[in-house]
């Protein structure tokens, strides 16, 4: 089987999941194209372009598969390539830019929306890595369809893909030696330093931590950029006595300071399934997570706050001060590879 694998905005999610996937489904041949993350506006809307440039030969090729992430323009590619649109096309869906946060200075994304859409309608298989990603992604559509000038006749079909869609998340690797577990003093932000991550909630409760004197330790690692929301400055000054690391870590620097135990922490007003999260939780971290997004279908309650402020406060004071015993560590089993292999080969069958 001759599979096209395509990642038009390669972020580290879908890096991982395309990696693995190359790894687990052994018996494939397969080829993958992949565009750096970097001009999202441009890469959304151009990479066919980009690909029918730098990769023309390749893409002239015959595949069985073509599977695609949700920000290839499926569409426009198929029809420079019409050859292609014979083969079996499937696209995941990581996100969805229906259900993506805007801050009060963009401009909305309707390019992007609209290529969401349109890699949905010329794909014959559509797949979320959660169910809240597949649900927000049909119920944006339908109010973004509401904003056309004619009235289109779209419940029914919409209806109709949704049903066929299906829920396949991006497994974890499983681990060689599960690591033993410490006591939760260790706080971890783990996430992208960007708006829609909510750095402002998580520092603000810690801060109120330091100054009321609760033990902790704090270690802030994650992807940065050029441009990073302010309190993440303020943080690093305020919270120094506590920092036991500040900043993107080397691999393996990384994953020794998740393993056994600690308290991994989600703000996120943006989640669809939250790889930093389950990998935390699989080294031994207690996830924290709002009750909102893709969190309520993945984390028992234990391990879910109120998604306020106050809500986080008071159960990270309580974990870290031992007045609420911290749940049994979560069994993160079920997200590893050897429960999904045969769904993703089944998928390509």
């Amino acid at each position: 089987m001759r599979v096209l694998l395509l990642s038009a905005y390669e972020a580290v999610s879908h890096r991982y999941w395309a990696n693995s996937l190359m790894a687990e489904l052994t018996g494939v041949e397969w080829t993958l194209l992949s565009l750096p993350p970097r001009h999202f506006a441009w890469r959304i809307r151009g990479n066919p372009l980009s690909w029918w440039l730098k990769e023309h030969a390749t893409l002239s090729q015959r595949f069985d598969v073509v599977l695609a992430t949700s920000m290839v323009d499926m569409a426009t590619l198929v029809g420079l390539f019409p050859h292609l649109g014979q083969a079996r096309k499937i696209v995941y869906f990581h996100e969805n830019q229906f259900a993506y946060p805007e801050s009060s200075g963009q401009v909305p994304q309707v390019e992007a929306k609209m290529v969401n859409l349109y890699a949905a309608l010329a794909a014959d298989t559509l797949v979320f890595n959660t169910a809240y990603n597949r649900d927000s992604f049909f119920s944006g559509v339908r109010q973004f369809l509401k904003k056309m000038p004619e009235n289109l006749p779209a419940a029914a079909p919409l209806e109709r893909l949704r049903r066929s869609a299906k829920v396949l998340p991006v497994p974890l690797q499983p681990l060689a030696q599960v690591p033993d577990v410490a006591p939760p003093r260790r706080i971890v932000w783990n996430h992208r330093w960007e708006y829609d991550k909510n750095p402002e909630d998580f520092f603000a409760v810690l801060f109120r931590l330091s100054e009321e004197g609760v033990p902790f330790e704090l270690a802030v690692m994650g992807q940065r950029f050029r441009d990073e929301p302010a309190i993440f400055a303020e943080a690093q000054v305020r919270l120094a006595q506590h920092l036991v690391c500040w900043g993107p870590q080397p691999e393996e620097q990384y994953q020794a300071l998740l393993n056994g135990g600690g308290i991994v922490v989600s703000t996120t007003w943006h989640e669809f399934q939250g790889l930093a999260i389950m990998e935390a939780a699989q080294r031994g971290a207690w996830p924290l997570v709002p009750d909102r997004l893709c969190f309520p279908e993945l984390y028992p309650d234990a391990y879910r706050y109120d998604g306020t402020r106050e809500g986080l406060y008071q159960r990270l004071a309580a974990w870290l001060q031992g007045t609420m015993t911290a749940p049994e560590r979560l069994d993160t089993s079920p997200w590893e590879w050897p429960q999904w292999r045969e769904a993703y080969r089944q998928l390509l069958d």
